[in-house]
Formats: C-alpha cells, structure tokens, sequence
C-alpha cells in the first residue's frame, strides 16, 4: 500500500503542460528572463555612457553585430508576447464596474492596445524617426 494514496503524482518540471492555460501562463513568466537581459543590457549602456564616449561608441558598435541584432530582435519578440499576454488578461485582473455592471472586457482591451500605440508613436517622434 502506498503512503498517501489519493495525491496525484505531479512532475516538478513539466506540470505546465498539462492544460493549455498553464502553458500560456509559463510562457508570459518565462519572457521575464529575456526582459531582465534587456534590462541589464540598459545598464551597461548607460555604465558605458557615464565611463565616456569612446566607451559608448564602441558599446553601440558591438550592438550592431548580427548575433546582437538577433537576440535583441528574439527579446523584443519576448517583450510583445509579454505585453499582449498581460494587456489580454487585464479585464480579468482588474474588471471595471460601471454602477451594477461590469464593462465589457474588450474595451479594457483595446484602451490598453491603443495607448500602446500612442506612446510609441510618441517615442518614434521624439526619437526622430517619425
């Protein structure tokens, strides 16, 4: 006879792949690692930035590889995946309620996607490609 035996046997290292809303919640924590790259990629071009121009200049160079390009486009990639996946799970994490009832879900949505848009619009003018 076993010790317990109405505990099911869980494994510690695949459970998520067992229902499909565990898999899509593992995939928005694990771009948490590609944005913490990014992140740490910040500071040390903003290290560079402080130690001098030259250091900078080169710093800005290396990114400029196509292993750099490639991974920086993989964590953007990451980013948008986190982004939508957290603007679509919003109206569940914080519903809005209008007097008795609750505002429809995709309005939540879209406010969330159009204010998106409009800062990077806002962040594509100030950086002078728009």
């Amino acid at each position: 006879m076993t010790h317990n035996p109405y505990v099911r046997k869980i494994s510690k290292t695949t459970w998520y792949f067992n229902h499909p809303r565990y898999l899509r919640y593992m995939s928005r924590e694990i771009t948490c690692i590609f944005i913490g790259a990014f992140a740490l990629l910040l500071l040390c071009a903003i290290e560079r930035l402080a130690t001098g121009q030259q250091a900078y200049a080169s710093f800005m160079m290396a990114l400029r590889g196509p292993w750099s390009t490639f991974w920086l486009l993989i964590i953007l990639i990451f980013a948008i995946h986190n982004a939508t996946s957290w603007f679509n799970v919003t109206p569940k994490a914080l519903p809005v309620q209008l007097g008795e009832e609750f505002l429809d879900g995709k309005y939540i949505i879209f406010a969330h996607y159009a204010v998106w848009v409009l800062l990077s619009l806002i962040v594509l003018f100030f950086s002078g490609v728009l």
